[in-house]
């Protein structure tokens, strides 16, 4: 088979550049994933071991809300001690987005023509420039201006990318363009139109999101559905799933959406039967630890787990790593596609945790060793 593949092909949307932090969004940087925190800001500790605990889960890019002057003024401290940049999420209270940006914020979500005055406009974008900060325009179906809504009666696609523009033009005429736009709603079809409408006329990086997704479940498949068709016409260059759920969990979701079209990898990719009759093992309950417990790896790989030999060495084949039901408690475990050695369903999990791990330090091994030999 042609290693060329012309139908899983994404030709993804050309967009400028801009910087957050450290952090390329746009252009052909790679689609950064993002977060929000949920802990009060103005709780310095709590809000920077929740930071740890999504920069552990790949989290690239994190925000965090400054509603009041006890938040910006913890904000410094949690700058400081994170390792990705850090968003500052404001709404009307231009001053707070001041404060922000003189705290080290690499990015400010705010709203121009939400925070009054062309002044205060102007110092805003002053501060950013002056501390390297770039502006996300947030617009959300939720909270459109009202003129918009008596305009067009309800919250669609042609208010929501008006709404954009109107913010953009008030950022480009005080010759600002280290920004970013979106344009989010709850319902999947909103927010998908209004998407491709706005990136057809503008050029800026877009941060994709369907807001309010829901639980966990619920919200992983809106924001798959969402996002995945948006991703897959190649719209987007950063996102963040909304879920009522821990940040973490927005953190894994967002790169499994990115692992399944291929678009970014890490961690260990998973494929697994649904079970049924002939499984030799208990394949819900182990895919469920094998999750679990390799949470902590990621170098890209793939694992096939599945409960019988009907598919599993097909499956198995195409994978790093994988393991297939047998008969009496004894399961067939293959190595780069091809078979190795037999497992005893009491073993089963460690041995595969073992492998794992192992592949995984054979590989960053391998990279190590070709990156001194590039030097």
């Amino acid at each position: 088979m042609s290693a060329i593949r012309p139908w899983r092909t994404i030709e993804r949307r050309k967009s400028r550049q801009i910087m957050v932090g450290n952090v390329a969004v746009g252009g052909d940087a790679p689609i950064s994933v993002q977060t929000m925190t949920n802990t009060p800001t103005s709780d310095a500790p709590a809000t920077i071991d929740q930071i740890h605990r999504c920069e552990e889960a790949g989290a690239d890019i994190i925000r965090v809300s400054c509603p009041d002057t006890a938040s910006t003024a913890a904000l410094g401290r949690i700058v400081q001690a994170a390792h990705v940049p850090i968003v500052a999420d404001i709404h009307f209270h231009y001053k707070r987005a001041l404060e922000a940006a003189d705290a080290g914020a690499a990015c400010l979500r705010i709203n121009p023509g939400n925070i009054g005055s062309d002044e205060r406009v102007k110092e805003v974008v002053a501060a950013a420039r002056a501390n390297g900060c770039a502006i996300r325009i947030g617009v959300n179906a939720g909270s459109l201006e009202k003129d918009l809504l008596e305009k067009y009666g309800e919250p669609c696609p042609e208010a929501l990318v008006e709404s954009a523009m109107d913010h953009i033009r008030i950022l480009e005429d005080h010759g600002f363009r280290d920004y970013k736009v979106a344009v989010k709603a709850s319902d999947v079809f909103l927010a998908v139109a209004a998407y491709s409408e706005l990136a057809s006329q503008v050029d800026c990086p877009l941060h994709l999101g369907i807001t309010e997704a829901g639980g966990l479940i619920g919200g992983t498949v809106k924001s798959a559905v969402g996002m995945g068709s948006l991703l897959w016409a190649g719209i987007g260059d950063t996102i963040r799933v909304s879920l009522s759920a821990e940040p973490e969990e927005e953190v894994r979701v967002g790169y499994e959406i990115l692992k399944t079209l291929g678009i970014r990898a890490r961690g260990v990719r998973v494929v697994s039967c649904p079970s049924c009759a002939r499984q030799g093992f208990d394949v819900i309950r182990t895919v469920q630890t094998l999750e679990e417990r390799l949470q902590h790896i990621k170098t890209p790989m793939s694992l096939s787990v599945l409960g019988c030999v009907v598919n599993g060495p097909g499956e198995a084949r195409e994978t790093d790593i994988g393991i297939t039901g047998g008969g009496n408690g004894k399961h067939m475990v293959y190595l780069s596609g091809v078979t190795d050695h037999h497992v005893q369903d009491e073993d089963m999990i460690d041995h595969i945790v073992r492998l794992v791990e192992a592949k995984a330090a054979e590989i960053e091994a391998g990279e190590a060793s070709a990156f001194v030999a590039a030097e």
